[in-house]
């Protein structure tokens, strides 16, 4: 599909690219990782077109669609958001507008007997024949079942994409690339700007694409999910490995410890060799001897260990001072923006030491019940901060409020006070800015970069209360393990707002979801959660489904009477074919449920996990994920021909 060869990129005399080659197969799913500046983006740009290599070459089929979504990009504001989306099928519409036009041409004429209007009925027929075959009937449907999947809400598609923050923006260019249907997709950091529901459904979508994926992020529990590839870009080579994001740190462990055993092995073999030839070299009845020694050092290949990357952050938040046991209670808060009712009756209580998570689909209030709680906001109600609470608080935008025109030291010189100035290129350092790195100007740092910066910022005055918006939005993989970990050292509270599921999971105990202006307490880790809101998700569904007949049972179930004994019998059989249906199925969910069970505990296990393993386990979760489809949809049938038997 898409070939990389040989490829080389300088800046300004360093190679960020050493020259490297891997291909893009049909139906790959690729997850690209490595540190933040290794190249990732870079490469998808390249990929994309965007950019040229110094040398080599990337080969992409002519006819071949790609489809790049960048993590920034300049946004369309004219349109409505459905109009906006309805733009991924520009070639369809241009087709629907050609046949519209060919068809009032006909209605006009009446010369039904010419060559020209039979020719006019062809080229209409070709058309509508290649426009069905496009979908054409169905692209309503499609953008409708995007966007909300997206979490868009019905009412959200004739407002203008102008009156949406830029995060929603982003999810309207993300519907637009999804219904194009490309041939490779190219996404770069998609779920940053994505809720949990949205990015369980967007996972869903990519595992069942027909296409392949090359996808950069920093959530650890999507590439899982998504990928069954990983390509890792470290010092400006690359590392193909036929698995997902977990198990390839496993293999990447396992190669490196035999990539080291084997060089030891070689070195010590050559030392051998080389203290022979040294020996024997001026003895005559050695010579032959020492020759062949010397034809096979230099035959020997020689065994390199790969360059690790061993440039880390070094965080640990200071010693929160003492406060009181009671950190934040809330007593009916209320927020709303005119007359937009955004939260409705909030209690909150937050005791000192818990590690708790804000979560729900964007626009539920998290940040702005976060914002309240830093008294940046407005508010009814009654809002109580704790005796000798010290809030320390990383806003979603931190990193885009940095000035651009002062240089990394400049911007926390500006803030330090005190001994903390004499120890500022110190802090910096472990912050992986040593050296010229504190020199650079705000505006040419990267995302990641700029992150770090502010996290600087947060880190300069203790505190024991920290509030953290998406704090891990452009971090890459290492630097987030490090602060989930100085996150779980801190002894202070913690309210995390976040969408990382992977971040969240083992660093918060309490989890408070937001849904239609309130607020819901779950207790537990960031999957217990999940999986009691899939459960509670289901409830609601057959809940619907038992509470609203269908439209054609209405005048059955109205007039009972006038069911013949044929269609009663008819009726009780098929609830009868639907139980046994249900019940197969059930049974057929209970076995795959305990397959998958047992495949965990034999994948927890490296010595038995090979690739075979996981790709049977791969298959029998998407077996049981057909199943449950297929059992909702059975529980349906079942709910109707019931709502049928009214006698």
């Amino acid at each position: 599909m898409v070939s990389v060869e040989q490829v080389k990129l300088n800046f300004g005399g360093f190679d960020l690219f050493k020259g490297f080659s891997f291909k893009v197969n049909d139906r790959d799913r690729i997850g690209l990782t490595g540190k933040n500046g290794a190249g990732k983006s870079t490469l998808l740009k390249m990929i994309a077109g965007l950019l040229h290599p110094t040398e080599g070459n990337i080969v992409v089929p002519k006819d071949a669609v790609i489809g790049y979504l960048p993590q920034t990009m300049i946004l369309n504001d004219t349109q409505t958001v459905y109009e906006e989306t309805k733009q991924a099928f520009r070639e369809l519409l241009q087709i629907e507008k050609k046949i519209n036009q060919l068809n009032e041409e006909m209605a006009t004429r009446t010369d039904y007997e010419t060559d020209s209007y039979h020719e006019l009925i062809q080229k209409s027929t070709d058309l509508t024949d290649h426009f069905n075959m496009m979908g054409g009937h169905n692209y309503e449907a499609d953008i409708e079942q995007t966007l909300i999947g997206l979490g868009f809400k019905r009412i959200d598609f004739s407002r203008q994409t102008k009156e949406f923050s830029g995060g929603w923006r982003m999810r309207i260019e993300l519907a637009k690339l999804l219904l194009r249907k490309p041939d490779v997709f190219l996404l770069d950091e998609p779920t940053n700007h994505l809720d949990i529901e949205s990015i369980q459904w967007l996972e869903d979508f990519l595992k069942n694409y027909n296409g392949s994926i090359i996808l950069v992020s920093h959530d650890r529990a999507f590439l899982d999910n998504v990928t069954n590839r990983t390509v890792e870009i470290s010092l400006g080579r690359i590392y193909d490995y036929k698995a997902n994001y977990s198990k390839y740190l496993e293999l990447r462990a396992e190669r490196r410890e035999q990539q080291i055993a084997a060089y030891r092995n070689q070195q010590k073999i050559i030392q051998e060799t080389e203290d022979f030839i040294n020996r024997f070299r001026y003895q005559a009845t050695k010579a032959v001897q020492v020759q062949s020694r010397i034809k096979q050092l230099e035959k020997m290949e020689r065994i390199e260990i790969d360059e690790e990357d061993n440039s880390r952050l070094n965080l640990r938040f200071p010693p929160p001072p003492h406060s009181g046991k009671i950190v934040v209670e809330a007593k009916e808060v209320s927020k709303s923006y005119g007359s937009l009712e955004v939260l409705k009756n909030i209690d909150l209580y937050i005791e000192k030491g818990e590690k708790i998570a804000f979560v729900g689909k964007n626009g539920e209030g998290k940040t702005t019940l976060a914002r309240i709680i830093m008294n940046e906001l407005d508010y009814s109600g009654k809002m109580k901060i704790g005796h000798n609470v010290k809030i320390g608080y990383f806003a979603q935008n931190q990193a885009d409020l940095l000035d651009d025109s002062k240089t990394v030291f400049e911007t926390i010189d500006d803030v330090a006070v005190g001994d903390v100035r004499t120890k500022i290129r110190d802090i910096l350092g472990s912050f992986m800015f040593s050296g010229e790195e504190a020199d650079k100007k705000v505006k040419v740092l990267s995302g990641g970069e700029r992150t770090r910066l502010a996290m600087v910022k947060l880190m300069l005055e203790p505190v024991n209360f920290l509030i953290m918006d998406e704090p891990t939005n452009h971090l890459d993989m290492r630097s987030k393990e490090i602060l989930k970990q100085a996150l779980n050292d801190f002894n202070g509270t913690v309210l995390l707002v976040s969408h990382d599921r992977g971040f969240l999971d083992g660093l918060v105990n309490l989890v408070y979801e937001f849904r239609n202006k309130n607020i819901i307490q779950h207790l537990g880790g960031i999957y217990d959660f999940i999986r009691d809101r899939k459960i509670e998700s289901l409830k609601e569904l057959e809940k619907k489904q038992i509470n609203a007949p269908s439209k054609n049972n209405k005048k059955e179930t109205n007039n009972t009477s006038e069911f013949s004994f044929e269609e009663k019998k008819e009726i009780s059989k098929n609830i009868k074919k639907a139980e046994k249906q249900v019940e197969k199925l059930e049974r057929k969910i209970s076995e795959l449920e305990n397959k998958v069970a047992e495949m965990d505990q034999q994948l927890a296990n490296p010595e038995k996990a090979d690739e075979a393993l996981f790709s049977d386990y791969e298959k029998i979760k998407r077996t049981l994920e057909q199943t449950m489809y297929e059992w909702e949809i059975s529980i349906e049938k079942l709910d109707e021909s019931q709502t049928q038997k009214t006698w």
